[in-house]
């Protein structure tokens, strides 16, 4: 029951929240690239002004700080009129100082939106239950949306179209992967997936990501082999292995992962036109610089892109806008 371009237009999400792409389907995935590249062309390529958020403001509530998130957040929804506004852990005390339930009714009353980079999922389940404005998750420990919509755009505008392309994961069964998993099938991408022992993927991810690639008909591979897992792929995709933790814990951790570093010879057994992503900060044990700086690695326009894509979710939440652009080639 997938509607084709004509009908696209007709799907709406404003007023709807984003915790997790797991929520989202096919249709409404599209859409949100749709818009986003719009946006991108019209205010990047043909630099017209555009305040579709003018009159609107957002908390942007950061229990963890991060570069790309804050500033493509920030700069995203100035750039379209509205007004961000920036809390910390010192500025908000979530569930401390007051209940979450209390946070998410008073920012209700005094905002339009609310994205929130947190720590726990559950805070942002709690957040979304209390909250009459739409609640985006800005990164949790078991999804990142916001990331996987970049990374979609990325590769849509590197090989024209998704369906049918091969992207495969090397590392940490994270947040990151997690949103992969919710997300690749409905856009007719297979996922292979190598992860260390001990390091998988949740199980309750990997059994609706096993739902989902038989519903769409993709391929879904685990595997703790990287060589196997890159085998025939288009994209080769890592993260940080070690965000936190004790020296003890991050060397055990480095230990694990010996010989999950993305190189030239990862590469060599993926497809001629491979490319690779990693949504950064990077560290060099978890790909090398041959790989990291060549004309493969599409690290810095996916960077870019979360500008474009969290302007895109945004404008989808808040308004009925309706691209220009002919829809995108999925």
């Amino acid at each position: 029951q997938h509607i084709g371009p004509a009908a696209q237009g007709a799907v709406s999400l404003k007023g709807r929240s984003c915790l997790t792409l797991k929520d989202f389907s096919s249709d409404e995935i599209k859409k949100l690239l749709w818009v986003s590249g719009d946006l991108k062309h019209r205010i990047k390529h043909e630099k017209q002004y555009l305040p579709l958020l003018q009159g609107k403001s957002i908390a942007m509530i950061f229990e963890k700080r991060s570069t790309r998130t804050r500033m493509s957040t920030e700069t995203g929804f100035a750039l379209l009129g509205g007004h961000p506004c920036f809390l910390t852990s010192q500025d908000i005390h979530l569930g401390v100082n007051e209940s979450c339930a209390d946070t998410a009714r008073v920012l209700s009353g005094l905002c339009d939106i609310v994205l929130a980079r947190v720590y726990s999922h559950s805070t942002l389940e709690e957040l979304d239950k209390e909250a009459s404005i739409p609640i985006i998750n800005g990164l949790s420990d078991l999804y990142h949306p916001i990331q996987i919509l970049a990374d979609f755009l990325t590769l849509q505008e590197h090989y024209g179209s998704l369906n049918g392309l091969t992207v495969t994961w090397i590392g940490d069964g994270n947040n990151v992967l997690h949103s992969f998993m919710m997300t690749a099938a409905k856009l007719g991408v297979h996922l292979r997936i190598a992860t260390p022992k001990g390091y998988e993927p949740e199980k309750s991810v990997i059994l609706e990501a096993q739902r989902l690639s038989k519903e769409y008909g993709t391929q879904l591979v685990l595997t703790s082999d990287p060589m196997e897992a890159a085998h025939g792929s288009n994209v080769l995709v890592t993260d940080t292995w070690v965000s936190m933790g004790q020296e003890e814990e991050k060397k055990k951790r480095l230990k694990d992962f010996e010989g999950y570093q993305i190189t030239m010879q990862t590469g060599s057994v993926a497809k001629p036109d491979w490319t690779f992503l990693h949504c950064l900060p990077r560290k060099m044990e978890e790909v090398d610089d041959m790989v990291f700086y060549s004309s493969r690695s599409l690290v810095f326009p996916e960077a870019e892109n979360r500008k474009w894509t969290i302007m895109g979710l945004m404008v989808s939440l808040l308004t009925s806008y309706t691209p220009q652009i002919p829809m995108l080639k999925f």
